[in-house]
Parts: structure tokens; C-alpha cells; sequence
């Protein structure tokens, strides 16, 4: 059994899942197109604009764009902008899809928006600077009054203790057949031990969505564990019955 004491910890690393990131990227995606250039342009004004490597990998990033292209999504819906990296994945996935993302740091917002429109997608991507659960409220409201159109596709990618309101939110502005994933969910396999859980907030976050999760008949769901360049770690993906 691997160490999982200690709240303070390091991401895992290991050469294998590395050198298997670079190879299937490489041979999935062999030569270059606008899109990636502009994802690759928006990692690097992540890092050189100060923002903390977090964002997901470009192989989790195309994961989540083919979701969405295989349940036709048109509506996203993003807690947790950061530098705009996976913004740019869901709004690069076909021309009708429109995104509506959520970020409560204002410079997290201008760096994404810049990267957002030099990408040329400003008009499918709604850019709003918020505490999650006081825009996510506000959204829900706007939904269930008619004023805007349900979403179909959730991705939740921000403060962890906060991602059991911020489902049950979401819950209140989706169709029947969403999806939504939680990102970052296996804490490098701490999510298993309820006595990390009582000193990490973010592994705390995690273990009550997905035990809500398990309770709620409104949701299918599972969760996928992942290695690669960005450490160890998983996805709750859900689905509305």
C-alpha cells in the first residue's frame, strides 16, 4: 500500500506515465493545427503571467473535447477558468458550442480571455468573475426563469470543499442526459482515507461529492482514475437520469 499520510503533499511523478502522454500525443495529434498552437500559446501565458500549473493535460484536455463531441453538447458550463486552457478545448470543439465559464480571481479571467480571443473563439465563450457558488446561483436562477438556455455539459475544476453545492447547483440547470465531471477528485489516492480527509479540506472536498454523488437518484456516475504528466489523480463523471 502506497504512504498516504500527510496534508502537505507533492505531486507524484513517474517517467512512465510521462514518456506514454508524450508518445500517444504525438501519434494522435502528429502535426500541428491553429487550435493546438493556440492551446500551447495559452499554457505558456499561463506560466509566464505567474498563474500555478493546474490546468489539465493536453491529453485530458482532448478527452473532455471528445465528450463533448460524442453527446453533441451545446451549452457548457466551467467552475474554474484558470488560465482559459480547457475554455479553449470546449469552445474549439464545434461552432455552435457556447461556454459560459466561472473564475472568482479577476486575473485569472483577463489572462483566460486574452488567450480566449487570440484563439478566436471570444464570441462562443461567457467569461463571469465570481465566487462559484454565488454565480452558480444566480445562473440556476436565470435557467429555471427561462432567461437562458439549459446546459449539458458541466465541468467543475475549482476549490474542492466546494464541489458538493457546486453539483447540486448545477443540478438546477441541466437537461436530462448531462454530463458532468469533477476533476481532481483521487487526490493522488488520498480520497480513499477518511482520516486524511479530517486535515485536507481538498481531499475532504472530494470524498463528500462523491458520496453525494452515490446517494443522489438524479445522477449515474463513476470515477476514473488517471496517470501522466500531471500526476496521479481522477475524474467523478456523472450523468443525469
Amino acid at each position: 500500500m502506497p504512504n498516504l499520510s500527510g496534508a502537505n503533499f507533492v505531486h507524484e511523478k513517474d517517467d512512465r506515465w510521462a514518456a506514454v502522454d508524450e508518445f500517444a500525443w504525438s501519434a494522435l495529434y502528429p502535426s500541428p493545427t491553429p487550435q493546438l498552437e493556440y492551446l500551447d500559446a495559452a499554457i505558456k501565458h499561463q506560466h509566464s503571467s505567474g498563474l500555478p500549473d493546474i490546468a489539465v493535460s493536453p491529453l485530458q484536455g482532448s478527452f473532455l473535447q471528445l465528450q463533448v463531441n460524442l453527446l453533441g453538447s451545446k451549452r457548457i458550463l466551467e467552475v474554474g477558468t484558470l488560465g482559459g486552457y480547457s475554455t479553449i478545448w470546449f469552445a474549439g470543439a464545434r461552432e455552435n458550442v457556447k461556454v459560459t465559464t466561472i473564475d472568482i480571481e479577476t486575473k485569472h479571467t483577463q489572462i483566460a480571455r486574452e488567450s480566449v480571443t487570440k484563439a478566436g473563439f471570444a464570441e462562443r465563450v461567457e467569461f463571469i468573475t465570481a465566487p462559484g457558488v454565488e454565480a452558480l446561483t444566480k445562473l440556476r436562477d436565470e435557467v429555471q426563469a427561462g432567461k437562458r438556455e439549459q446546459y449539458d455539459f458541466v465541468f467543475i475544476d475549482a476549490d474542492k470543499l466546494g464541489n458538493k453545492e457546486y453539483v447540486e447547483l448545477s443540478l438546477g440547470m441541466v437537461k436530462k442526459g448531462a454530463c458532468i465531471i469533477v476533476d481532481n477528485v483521487v487526490r493522488r489516492g488520498r480520497v480513499a482515507s477518511a482520516e486524511i480527509a479530517k486535515e485536507d479540506d481538498s481531499v475532504k472536498g472530494s470524498r463528500d461529492v462523491i458520496e453525494a454523488v452515490g446517494k443522489d437518484k438524479r445522477l449515474q456516475a463513476t470515477v476514473v482514475q488517471t496517470v501522466g504528466e500531471k500526476s496521479y489523480d481522477g475524474m467523478l463523471i456523472c450523468r443525469v437520469l
